[in-house]
């Protein structure tokens, strides 16, 4: 009989696959046991629960094979008889008793408080890595913390790979072993580690379920066949995870209780002036807080709310009606059909007829100011005459800039085929991880952010001859940036021409800028257009915006209608409803609906410029994208209920809140001007004549005065720009923001105490992405997971990555996402995602398979690879940290270390460790509805509804310690207790009872 043969009798339930395993695991056991009383214990620490009479049989069986003496004396673990043994065969005996007794040593369980010898294998910022001489040699980590009486900086200063050492076994948690190289001599080391061998003794060793055994349970909950609250174990099982480090690498302090504080001190080079930091307020971007239109806004739409509750119970007969009006938009045709050729179309801008006065006036001023309606063809055109001029002579560049990515690419697309050459020769684009340019390359478009960043290796801009600020009335940092380093360079260069383009008439600011240089007017191809104004404030903007659709389709002669809303869920409930209301009215086909938002398919959006058929009439619904950044012909109708999406940055939060204000009046007339293109058009202002002239501002507050500045004044630094106030900003950011960004670039450790760009922040400055990812990439290296780490940065990069379809595959869609969930929280989650889509050879079925969005994670592919290319560029040795989570989070912790909130216990939800703000978990946050974890880390915190985390993970408070010693610190635990002490228990509250009912007594 073979101990295979006697494996199977004694456990038919497993596999012969296990079996195998479990035949070579025993048999290992075996040949490194001296007796039969240590194999029996051996088997027992292993979880291998067999009888004494089973073990019996597995020692006949394998007492043949590796035992040469009789089996009997193994058996009863006495040692052999050698009376008759000569001189040789005793010294022999004796040296396999210290051989046996050796092995012996090795054999014995790791017990708590115990010394043990081990070696060194692996170093890392945190701690070191020890393989224990003991049973099954296990390796354990003794924190940096616990290496030395005194404060170190690094493992390394203390030990170094290899070394032999004697360690102290702290704590054993699970699979989890503390250790440390210090001597418990102290009573209090010694009553901790009393406290360890209690909790030892009384860990129990639970079965946990399969992953293949969860997933079918789950499955037969969700059909109906079996209950949840039999299975408790399922919950268990998904927090065994967060369980297993639950102390993290902290298992030392043995369940003692740790709480942190924010430290106060700020930066020295501030010289105090952060000290009212905790007053800072965000910019103001309302003019009227109190006023019609801002409480519209802030109450938001019924309808919206309405149509929220009903697709909660949305039956699918209803569903698909909802979705036709999206199907009926589709088909193979795209573009703008046109009879002109391309020549004939350039020479029918109004740009052709200014074409040689705007070469002179370029040519004899270093500055000009070009303002022209869109459409007029200045961002296509003007780069062509100057080429055509020779200003691109010399291997000299033309260079425009452009505030949005698509807008840079699809120029780029245009120009290319005017000029006749293939998209990244002559003409070409580079936007954020993405340069289609080559040596040839002579007219150039690009985000300002690029060029911002080119100017941060070359002040000068030497390659460009003129470089052309488009779109400048947008005002973005990147933007305002420009304005001072280019007016700088040209000042320094007499080769230079700077050109500036508005959509606006509000010119004089930027002409007054630039050294009062001279302003060129483009006509325009306008008409008169009428403007109407609602007698009372309308309580619900979006019902209003419905009623006004149908009111003018009803009652006004040919035309496409144009809609203003703010973002995409406004507009596709918009779209639904006003398809479900011409369904009821029988007119579904008389009226194209058509949503334009930046994130709609580049295939959809191209549907709004082809022209409208014979008998019917477009309604184009869209985004502030439609003001300025796209030209639309046959639009005679606009309709602009007065609202837009603002992204404001709360300095003293650290939070952007993206909220809903009432637009500008410059907005408000370009959007009026839309409807005067193609003949007299009328605007419907959905607010009153009193709201616009006394609640709107005449201009949009700029992002430089409303947005956090610290990535900006991070790639300031390393320009060597040191006087950040006297800094020349057309519109100088508030003080304290910029103070409040050098504050969080100091914690950072970007920047020395006095003030100066550490080596660290000078490579932070090379990533074209916010300062705290930068440190988390460089970061990386040390921790050992950099390959993961680029992967979670690059996700978090893009938008959206999963998308929820409606009606029944909705559900399916849900529970496929369950799927890719990681207990420790969001970031493990977009890892498994990216890991999984790799490993299923980047396949475009399996994202439909998965409902995840397969452009995307294109996008994510192409930022990951420009991502390691930056940091090759130091010669870094991408490693991989395989399934550790732990190092994952803690490198999280280096970067983000402020966006750290901790579980209210009083109401479940989290509180911001700097400003104690109330923030809630998001429902699409994969730790919604099962996090338990006290501490937990966020990569933004957005202000819809409530204030929102987005993308959070579970961490360990002394993680924050560790990595952020400018910013936190360990509470006190005196004061800590004392306080807990302090604390009163309130009872429940009835409002039905009498005040005192709750006591048990009447005294």
């Amino acid at each position: 009989m073979k101990l295979l043969d006697l494996l199977r009798s004694l456990l038919p339930e497993l596999p012969v696959s296990d079996l195998d395993l479990m035949e070579g695991f025993i048999s290992d056991l075996y040949k490194n046991c001296s007796t039969l009383d240590a194999f029996q214990e051996v088997l027992k620490e292993n979880g291998a629960e067999f009888s004494v009479s089973d073990i019996r049989k597995i020692d006949q069986l394998l007492d043949e094979k590796w035992i040469s003496e009789p089996s009997n004396t193994f058996k009863q673990g006495q040692p052999h008889n050698t009376n008759n043994l000569n001189n040789s065969q005793i010294t022999n005996n004796t040296q396999e008793r210290k051989k046996k007794d050796s092995i012996n040593s090795r054999l014995q369980p790791i017990i708590v408080g115990t010394s043990y010898s081990g070696q060194i294998t692996n170093i890392t910022p945190y701690g070191a890595f020890i393989r224990l001489e003991a049973l099954r040699r296990p390796t354990g980590l003794c924190h940096i913390s616990e290496m030395s009486s005194s404060e170190i900086r690094h493992p390394s200063d203390v030990v170094n790979l290899g070394d032999k050492v004697t360690v102290t076994v702290l704590s054993v948690s699970s699979n989890k072993i503390s250790l440390s190289l210090k001597q418990p001599d102290e009573p209090q080391e010694r009553n901790q580690i009393q406290r360890g061998r209690s909790e030892a003794r009384d860990n129990k060793v639970r079965k946990q379920l399969s992953s293949p055994e969860r997933w079918e349970i789950r499955q037969l909950i969700a059909s109906g066949a079996l209950k949840a609250s039999d299975y408790p174990e399922l919950n268990d099982d998904y927090q065994s995870v967060l369980d297993e480090h639950k102390r993290g690498y902290k298992d030392r302090e043995n369940d003692e209780e740790v709480e942190i504080v924010v430290k106060q001190k700020p930066p020295p080079f501030l010289n105090g002036k952060s000290s009212s930091l905790r007053e800072i307020s965000p910019v103001r971007v309302i003019k009227n807080p109190e006023g019609s239109l801002n409480r519209s806004a802030m109450n938001g739409s019924d309808l919206l709310k309405e149509r929220k509750e009903l697709k909660k119970g949305l039956r699918p007969e209803i569903n698909n009606k909802v979705s036709e009006w999206k199907d009926s938009i589709k088909n193979d045709s795209y573009g703008k059909p046109t009879t002109k050729n391309l020549q004939e179309q350039r020479e029918s801008l109004p740009v052709f007829s200014m074409k040689k006065m705007l070469l002179e006036t370029i040519k004899n001023n270093k500055f000009v100011v070009i303002v022209g309606e869109t459409g007029s063809g200045k961002t296509t055109q003007i780069t062509q005459y100057l080429a055509q001029e020779g200003f691109n002579k010399g291997n000299m560049i033309i260079g425009c800039t452009q505030p949005r990515r698509v807008a840079a690419v699809s120029v780029a697309k245009r120009v290319s085929e005017e000029v006749g050459c293939r998209l990244g020769q002559e003409v070409g684009y580079t936007i954020r991880f993405e340069d289609n340019t080559s040596d040839v390359t002579k007219i150039k478009y690009m985000t300002d952010g690029m060029l911002q960043r080119e100017a941060m290796m070359d002040k000068m801009l030497s390659k460009y001859s003129v470089i052309m600020l488009d779109e400048a009335h947008e005002r973005t940092i990147a933007t305002d940036v420009l304005f001072v380093l280019l007016k700088t360079a040209a000042m320094k260069r007499d080769d230079l021409k700077i050109i500036v383009t508005s959509a606006t008439l509000d010119s004089g600011k930027f002409s007054s800028y630039f050294e009062n240089c001279p302003i060129v007017q483009i006509p325009g191809r306008t008409f008169p257009v009428e403007i109407f104004y609602t007698k009372e404030p309308e309580l619900d903007y979006l019902q209003a915006t419905l009623e006004c659709v149908l009111s003018i389709h009803k009652n006004e002669s040919r035309g496409d209608i144009l809609v203003f809303l703010t973002g995409q869920e406004e507009i596709d409930t918009c779209c639904e409803v006003l398809y479900e209301k011409l369904i009821d009215l029988h007119q579904e086909n008389e009226l194209i609906i058509l949503p334009i938002y930046s994130s709609l398919p580049s295939e959809m959006q191209s549907k709004i410029f082809e022209p409208t058929p014979v008998g019917k009439r477009k309604v184009i619904i869209a985004t502030n994208i439609a003001e300025t950044s796209i030209t639309i012909d046959g639009i005679y109708y606009v309709i602009d209920p007065g609202f837009v999406k603002v992204n404001a940055y709360d300095p003293k939060l650290g939070m952007d809140s993206l909220m809903v204000t009432p637009i500008s009046q410059a907005q408000a007339k370009q959007r009026a001007g839309r409807a005067g293109r193609t003949g007299p058009g009328k605007c419907f202002r959905l607010y009153t004549e009193t709201g616009y002239n006394k609640e709107m501002l005449p201009n949009s507050i700029p992002e430089i005065q409303r947005q956090n500045l610290s990535h900006t004044i991070l790639m300031l630094k390393a320009m060597g720009i040191q006087d950040l106030i006297g800094f020349e900003f057309m519109d100088p950011p508030p003080l304290k923001t910029m103070l409040s960004a050098l504050e969080e670039l100091y914690n950072l450790e970007a920047l020395t105490e006095d003030g100066d760009l550490t080596e660290l922040g000078h490579r932070m400055a090379d990533f074209p992405m916010d300062p705290g990812l930068a440190k988390v990439l460089i970061k990386s290296i040390e921790f050992g997971c950099s390959e993961e780490m680029l992967s979670i940065v690059s996700m978090l990069s893009v938008q959206s990555i999963f998308y929820r379809p409606t009606g029944e595959l909705r559900k399916k869609a849900d529970e496929k996402r369950v799927r890719f969930n990681h207990p420790h929280g969001d970031h493990m989650t977009m890892l498994n995602v990216y890991e999984k889509w790799v490993r299923n050879g980047s396949s475009k079925e399996w994202c439909k398979d998965n409902f995840i969005h397969y452009r995307s994670l294109l996008r994510v592919r192409d930022v990951r690879i420009q991502l390691k290319k930056i940091m090759n560029k130091y010669g870094s040795e991408m490693r991989s940290c395989g399934q550790n989570s732990n190092l994952i989070r803690i490198n999280l912790c280096c970067g983000f270390f402020k966006n750290t909130a901790k579980k209210d216990s009083e109401t479940s939800c989290y509180k911001t460790l700097l400003e104690n703000t109330t923030v809630y978990l998001h429902p699409s946050s994969s730790l919604f509805g099962k996090s338990s974890s006290e501490y937990v880390i966020y990569h933004t915190l957005l202000l819809t509804t409530k204030e929102y985390m987005h993308c959070v993970s579970v961490i360990e408070p002394t993680w924050l310690v560790e990595q952020a010693p400018r910013f936190f610190a360990k509470a006190d635990t005196e004061q800590v207790n004392k306080r807990k002490r302090t604390v009163k228990i309130q009872p429940l509250y009835n409002r039905f009872d009498q005040q005192q009912s709750w006591r048990l007594s009447k005294r």
